[in-house]
């Protein structure tokens, strides 16, 4: 007996100092249980969770730079990045679009505020003032404009991920016109580049259990449990259909690529349990890019549509946006008609794609859909203060999947997705190491083809290849 007691305290101990799933899982239950008894030591924890999502923040820009413009050059062709581009769109549209006839349905359906009988006049409307500093989300105009860099430095300093790839599609079209000849210490210096972030996120990613254990002590050390008695029925609702629209998105999956989403839950574990611990998805941007890669996916296609996905790709905001609305108009007493419904709708499809990294978005959202509609007072937006950052992990959890489906399914559909690599590492039987998942080309080459098996193994037949999907 004593030996068996000693051979699992040596087993734990070596899972605690090699596995960062178990750190990290450790991290998030002492984090509760700190948060529980000891409240104000617990929300004073804080920075330890911040401090880590501003060392993630300051690599992010440089590393899709470096990601987008080596993928430009190793494809050598800048019209398939841009198809790339209006398929990610296309998906995206039509993703968050489903997400919010969900919810819509959901809300419907469940009536998570009936009942609540809430006089809005006793809500404070400075609340949500305070919430969202005074901002408002940009109009349709105005984000297209800020999605352009007027300084290649500002874009990298204010940390504006679409105007870095739109300099790193520039970089990356220059460098195809001019050639490997004419630049040939060009391109090897970025891809270093991009290995030196690389490495510099694996040492960022050993401080990643204190990060969790600051970000859920203060979560649970300032909000309590308490929140779960009075929203239970608005917080079950919403965790329950993000958990429905990840199960469409599992179908989605399978269909165009034949790859499984629970397998690819199971090989992303550390960075989906480090985002819901942070309530951040920026966190595990950098880690997601090395893994997507290393599953098959091209550089290209997972350097322009993850990134892109986190400004235009929000499905899990948008359920918890749209079963909001209608939770609001229900708890005071407001029946909203068909044709309001639709607005809501037609509103979060506009609202929701400016919301990336604007303080407060989904309060700014959710007012503009209040004004919008006309019937539901701007200080019932209120209701949801208490419940807000609870919601954190439903919508990072399913932000987070929603685009990296995403790129899986443009990746095939643009051809620039390996099958064969991506089900081998989701299996298991291959390390999920990043590799190259197609060759080298010189700069200036034309269509990229589907990328081909690793070398040790030859190309699949085509029946061959129907077998083994089967």
């Amino acid at each position: 007996m004593p030996h068996a007691t000693g051979t699992f305290v040596r087993h734990a101990g070596r899972l605690l100092r090699t596995s960062l799933f178990a750190q990290v899982l450790v991290a998030l239950v002492v984090g509760v249980v700190v948060g529980r008894l000891w409240p104000q030591a617990g929300s004073s924890l804080q920075p330890l969770g911040d401090g880590f999502v501003r060392l993630i923040k300051a690599v992010i820009a440089p590393l899709v730079f470096c990601v987008v413009v080596a993928g430009i050059t190793k494809a050598g062709d800048l019209k398939a990045f841009g198809r790339i581009g209006v398929k990610a769109l296309i998906w995206f549209e039509a993703a968050t679009s489903i997400a919010l006839v969900i919810g819509l349905l959901a809300g419907n359906v469940f009536a998570p505020g009936a009942g609540m009988h809430v006089d809005p006049a006793s809500l404070d409307k400075g609340a949500v003032d305070a919430k969202t500093g005074g901002g408002q989300l940009p109009s349709a105009a105005q984000f297209v404009l800020e999605s352009l860099p007027n300084s290649a430095v500002g874009a990298f300093a204010e940390n504006s991920l679409l105007q870095v790839l739109v300099l790193a599609c520039l970089v990356g079209a220059a460098l195809l016109h001019l050639g490997r000849q004419k630049v040939p210490q060009l391109l090897p210096l970025i891809e270093q580049a991009q290995d030196v972030v690389f490495t510099i996120v694996g040492y960022l990613m050993k401080l990643a259990p204190l990060a969790v254990l600051g970000a859920t002590a203060h979560l649970v050390g300032e909000y309590g449990l308490g929140a779960m008695s009075t929203y239970g029925k608005l917080i079950a609702v919403c965790y329950g259909v993000a958990l429905a629209f990840l199960v469409l998105l599992g179908l989605a999956l399978k269909a165009v690529t034949g790859l499984s989403l629970w397998k690819f839950v199971r090989y992303t574990r550390e960075e989906l349990l480090l985002a819901l611990g942070t309530g951040s998805s920026e966190t595990v941007m950098p880690r997601m890019m090395e893994k997507l890669r290393a599953a098959g996916c091209r550089d290209d296609a997972v350097g322009l549509v993850l990134p892109t996905g986190y400004s235009f790709n929000l499905d899990g905001a948008s359920i918890y946006l749209s079963i909001g609305t209608l939770f609001i108009a229900q708890a005071i007493g407001v029946d909203l008609s068909p044709g309001q419904q639709i607005t809501v709708v037609l509103v979060l499809m506009l609202t929701s794609k400016g919301m990336a990294g604007v303080p407060g978005s989904a309060f700014l959202a959710l007012s503009a859909t209040a004004s919008a509609l006309g019937v539901i007072p701007a200080a019932a937006v209120a209701l949801l203060l208490g419940v807000d950052r609870i919601m954190d992990s439903m919508r990072v959890a399913t932000n987070l999947l929603g685009n990296c489906v995403a790129v899986f399914a443009v990746s095939r559909w643009e051809g620039a997705l390996d099958r064969v690599t991506a089900k081998r590492v989701l299996n298991g039987e291959q390390p999920a190491q990043p590799t190259e998942t197609a060759p080298a080309q010189h700069l200036g080459t034309t269509q990229p083809t589907e990328a081909a098996p690793p070398a040790e193994t030859a190309p699949p037949t085509e029946a061959a290849q129907r077998t083994h999907d089967t």
